[in-house]
């Protein structure tokens, strides 16, 4: 257990990361993830006014679906990463549990007078991920089994009434559960009393998320990094764009429409290390003629890769698969190469 923005946090149960990452991969783990923020915007106006902060499309956004967003500033940078759900009568967003703090003020200082504003405290949230992840909820909700990546819904499972989407930070198929907190561990040893379950630590979610090349906010992606360096574009919503039917509006919106238009000076890119040194966060990359070109933001082992891997920022010039750099470790020089993310393909459940 590990002191966590202010909780009490597993890095791993008895089993080991190893372990912990090989049955998430295979059948289904059971994350708690409780620290992070849930909030929820309500009133006729909360899906235009969370777009005034965020450069994806809200108000198309389904009932009965979600979203991956960006609060961004001024400057494109990112603020945080967050989801978005439509539940037909609110908004709920879930943030990370670092700056939650941050994104409710943030949230209040911009919104408050266009709709309500109310931070879930009293929910827990229990993230089930893997292969077998589907066919375990089925079990206990069958309205489960009608959900695909990315819907959202209102279920009861075991009792209780929960807020589940399809999706996770695994790159397995899997679900978010959002649960009154006082009914959080009656749910929890429900679920992992399934024979395909087991609890996995925060050791395993990272190495999970890395391989499925995932960013980490405070580590990818921060407030001086935009979206289009983050090589998250893919994030950033046609009718949000410079040609689209709700272009801009949102802080920094000019900068990354400028971006999208003519490129950026860097990239996030995966690396994959020679031999079975890891490289780890904050080492420099440098090319053939010993130029520092970039810095490693997240590293380590790939246990389903079976090798070190890890994601970094390198200039443009050298963002290319198949780019040979180098990184320095203790000091010395360790050979990498600038392949595609990510690692692992998707498997998310999309029927």
């Amino acid at each position: 257990m590990v002191p966590f923005a202010g909780y009490g946090m597993p890095v791993q149960y008895p089993s080991g990361i190893i372990k912990e990452h090989a049955h998430t991969r295979a059948a289904a783990g059971l994350f708690d993830v409780s620290h992070m923020g849930q909030v929820r915007l309500s009133g006729p106006g909360a899906a235009a006014a969370l777009e005034s902060l965020v450069p994806v499309d809200v108000a198309g956004l389904a009932a009965g679906r979600q979203r991956y967003a960006l609060f961004t500033n001024e400057q494109g940078g990112i603020l945080d990463d967050l989801m978005v759900a439509n539940y037909g009568d609110d908004l709920v967003l879930v943030v990370n549990a670092a700056g939650k703090e941050q994104d409710l003020r943030h949230l209040r200082a911009q919104l408050a007078d266009r709709c309500t504003i109310e931070p879930l405290g009293e929910r827990a949230l229990l993230a089930l991920q893997g292969p077998q992840a589907g066919q375990v909820l089925a079990r206990l909700a069958p309205a489960a089994a009608r959900m695909v990546f990315m819907a959202v819904a209102r279920i009861e499972i075991a009792g209780a009434p929960c807020l589940v989407s399809r999706s996770g930070y695994t790159g397995e198929d899997g679900f978010e559960i959002s649960v009154p907190a006082d009914q959080a561990v009656a749910l929890a040893r429900r679920l992992l009393a399934q024979p395909e379950v087991a609890p996995v630590g925060l050791g395993a979610r990272d190495s999970l998320r890395l391989e499925a090349g995932l960013c980490l906010y405070g580590h990818d992606i921060d407030a001086a990094t935009t979206p289009v360096e983050a090589d998250l574009a893919w994030a950033l919503s046609k009718a949000r764009r410079a040609d689209g039917a709700r272009a801009g509006g949102y802080p920094g919106a000019a900068v990354i429409a400028r971006e999208l238009a003519h490129g950026v000076a860097r990239r996030r890119v995966g690396l994959r290390p020679e031999g079975r040194v890891p490289v780890r966060e904050g080492a420099e990359l440098v090319d053939g003629t010993s130029r520092t070109v970039g810095r490693v933001t997240s590293g380590g082992f790939g246990p389903t890769v079976g090798g070190p891997i890890a994601m970094g920022y390198v200039e443009t010039a050298s963002a290319r698969a198949g780019t040979a750099l180098q990184a320095t470790v203790r000091g010395q020089p360790i050979a990498v190469e600038v392949v595609n993310l990510p690692f692992v393909p998707h498997r998310y459940y999309r029927r």
